[in-house]
């Protein structure tokens, strides 16, 4: 498979886990603490399934970590959106993490739609 820091989404999903770090470092209160932690973890762990799945033997393995990221990226969206909610992000952070975040997700998508597609007895490519 390829090396992960070569695939775009991977270098996406860094990305965003960047800011989102940056974004959330000044989250105060009790529901804002756990729902930053919440959030920082579903984030992380897009990349790291991108990581984790691109080692895989198979496209077919590689694709269900992919919808592992996709769910992660889901999780992320509906944090990102109650952090919003309660007041503990601003308006522009939100539309930028949120904008970031439905970027990974398409990404994701068709990464995972193009690796369910291909014939399996086809050697893995670059994705």
């Amino acid at each position: 498979m390829a090396d992960f820091r070569n695939l775009r989404v991977w270098q996406k999903a860094n990305a965003l886990s960047v800011a989102t770090a940056e974004a959330l470092d000044g989250v105060r209160g009790h529901a804002g603490v756990i729902l930053r932690g919440q959030l920082l973890r579903a984030t992380f762990s897009i990349q790291a399934n991108i990581a984790e799945g691109s080692s895989k033997r198979s496209d077919r393995e590689f694709a269900r970590y992919i919808r592992i990221a996709l769910g992660s990226s889901t999780e992320s969206a509906s944090h990102l959106i109650l952090l919003r909610d309660l007041g503990a992000i601003d308006a522009a952070a939100f539309t930028s993490l949120d904008s970031r975040l439905d970027e990974v997700g398409k990404m994701l998508s068709g990464l995972e739609t193009r690796l369910s597609s291909r014939d399996p007895d086809t050697p893995d490519s670059q994705c």
